[in-house]
C-alpha cells in the first residue's frame, strides 16, 4: 500500500448541535456538552417524542446572501455553511477547477421544502407552488451549491445510503484522489429532517426514544437505551492528495487511510444481529489501510442508542479485532451528545476521529450509567480521555443494511 498516493484532511467544518466551527465543536465534544434539547421548531404536544438535536443559533445569512438563503432548503444551508468553514480552515486553497470536486451526502435531502410546498398546494393551489421547489428539495443540491461556490468542475455527486451516506462520501472522495482523478475534494454530509412528520414516522417504527429528558435521552451502549434521538446539521472536510497539500504548504490534520463498504442483505431497517456486514466493512477498511487489528487506537462507533444496533456493533467490533483487543480498545459514541444526524452523522464523526488524532484526546460516551453485558466494550464513559491516537475507525451503518467504515491515520504514523 505504501506506493499509493496518500490522501490527507486539510480542512474541517462542523455545524452541529454540539458546536459550530472546529474550536467550539471540539471543546463541546471533549467536555461532554449535550446537544440534545427539547424541540423548539414546532409544537410537540401531539407527538410521542419531544427531544431532538437542533443546531442552536444557526443563521443562514451568516453564510449565504439573503436571496440564496430563501432559495435553499435548510439541509443545503447547513452544507454551504460547513463547506465554507472547511474551505477557510484549509486556507482557501487555489485549485485547478477540473481537478477538484465535491462528494456530499444526505440521507433524506430537502424534505422541509417538499412538505412546505405540499401544504401550499393543498391550501393555495398548484399555481402557487414555488418554481424553486425542485432545486431546493433535490438531494444533490448541496453538492451542486458547493461546486458553484468554489468553481469546482471535477467529479460531483451526492451519496444517499441512509446513515452510511457521509462515510460513503468520504471514502469515494478519497478514492477519486488516490486514483488520480482529483487533487482536492470537498466531502461530507448534511441533514435537516426534524419535522412533525419525520418525528412521527420514526416514532411509529419504534426507532426513536420517547424519553423526554434531554440529559438521558441518548445513551449508547447503556443497558437502559431505548431508541435514537433525531438530529440535524452537517460537516465538511477538505481532502487533498498529500503532494497537492505539501505544494501549497497546507496543514495536514490526518490521512484518510482506508475505506470499507458492505451490505447486511438481512433486513431493510434492522441490523444483522451477527454483525456480518459491519464486520466486513471494518475488515475492508483495515485492509485498505494496510493495518492490523492491533494498530487500532480508537473507534468512533455508530452507537445509535438503539437496543439492536449497539449490540450488533459490539459483535462486529469483536469479530473484527478479536475479543481481547475489542474489550480494551478505546470506543465512544458521540451520538450520545449530538443525537443521530442521519446522513450527516459520518461526516461529523469522521471529524471527531481526525481531531482525536490531532489532539491526542478522545471524547466520551455521555449519559452512560448502567453497563450492558451485550455491549461490554471500553466505551469511554462520561469523561474524555487523553490518548495518543495513531489509527481511528469511524463506523456508519444505515437502513437498507448499508455499512461504511473509514480509517484515519496520523500523518507521521504511515
Amino acid at each position: 500500500m505504501s506506493d499509493r498516493p496518500r490522501v490527507v484532511v486539510t480542512g474541517i467544518g462542523p455545524v452541529t448541535p454540539v458546536g459550530t466551527g472546529v474550536d467550539d465543536f471540539w471543546m463541546g465534544m471533549t467536555s461532554g456538552r449535550n446537544g440534545v434539547r427539547t424541540i423548539t421548531q414546532f409544537d410537540t404536544s401531539d407527538l410521542p417524542v419531544t427531544v431532538a438535536g437542533e443546531v442552536p443559533d444557526f443563521v443562514a445569512t451568516d453564510f449565504l446572501d439573503t436571496k440564496e438563503a430563501r432559495r435553499t432548503d435548510r439541509f443545503s444551508q447547513y452544507a454551504i455553511a460547513a463547506g465554507s468553514l472547511a474551505w477557510a480552515d484549509a486556507g482557501t486553497p487555489e485549485v485547478v477547477s477540473e481537478r477538484a470536486g465535491v462528494i456530499f451526502a444526505t440521507g433524506i435531502g430537502g424534505i422541509q421544502t417538499m412538505l412546505q410546498q405540499h401544504t401550499v398546494l393543498l391550501e393555495k393551489g398548484p399555481g402557487r407552488v414555488s418554481p424553486f421547489m425542485v432545486p431546493m428539495l433535490m438531494a444533490n443540491a448541496a453538492a451542486g451549491h458547493l461546486a458553484m461556490r468554489y468553481g469546482l468542475t471535477g467529479h460531483n455527486m451526492a451519496t444517499l445510503s441512509a446513515c452510511a451516506s457521509s462515510n460513503h462520501a468520504i471514502g469515494e472522495g478519497m478514492r477519486l484522489i488516490r486514483d488520480g482523478y482529483l487533487d482536492l475534494c470537498i466531502v461530507g454530509g448534511s441533514e435537516a429532517a426534524t419535522h412533525p412528520l419525520t418525528v412521527a414516522a420514526f416514532a411509529q417504527m419504534t426507532a426513536l426514544t420517547k424519553n423526554p429528558d434531554p440529559e438521558t435521552a441518548s445513551r449508547p451502549f447503556d443497558a437502559d437505551r431505548n431508541g435514537f434521538v433525531l438530529s440535524e446539521g452537517g460537516a465538511a472536510m477538505i481532502l487533498e492528495s498529500e503532494a497537492h497539500a505539501k505544494a501549497r504548504g497546507a496543514r495536514m490534520y490526518a490521512e484518510v487511510a482506508g475505506y470499507g463498504a458492505s451490505d447486511d442483505a438481512h433486513h431493510i431497517t434492522a441490523p444483522d444481529p451477527k454483525g456480518s456486514g459491519a464486520t466486513l466493512a471494518m475488515r475492508w477498511a483495515l485492509r485498505d489501510a494496510g493495518a492490523q487489528p492491533a494498530d487500532v487506537s480508537y473507534i468512533n462507533a455508530h452507537g445509535t442508542s438503539t437496543p439492536l444496533n449497539d449490540a450488533a456493533e459490539t459483535v462486529a467490533i469483536k469479530a473484527t479485532l478479536g475479543e481481547e483487543i475489542a474489550r480494551t480498545v478505546a470506543v465512544s459514541s458521540t451520538k450520545s451528545m449530538t443525537g443521530h444526524m442521519l446522513g450527516a452523522a459520518g461526516a461529523v464523526e469522521g471529524a471527531v476521529c481526525v481531531l482525536a488524532i490531532t489532539n491526542g484526546r478522545i471524547p466520551p460516551t455521555v449519559h452512560y450509567a448502567t453497563p450492558d453485558p451485550d455491549c461490554d466494550l471500553n466505551v469511554t464513559p462520561n469523561d474524555a480521555r487523553d490518548l495518543e491516537v495513531t489509527l481511528a475507525l469511524s463506523n456508519s451503518f444505515g437502513f437498507g443494511g448499508q455499512n461504511a467504515c473509514v480509517a484515519f491515520r496520523a500523518v507521521d504514523a504511515a
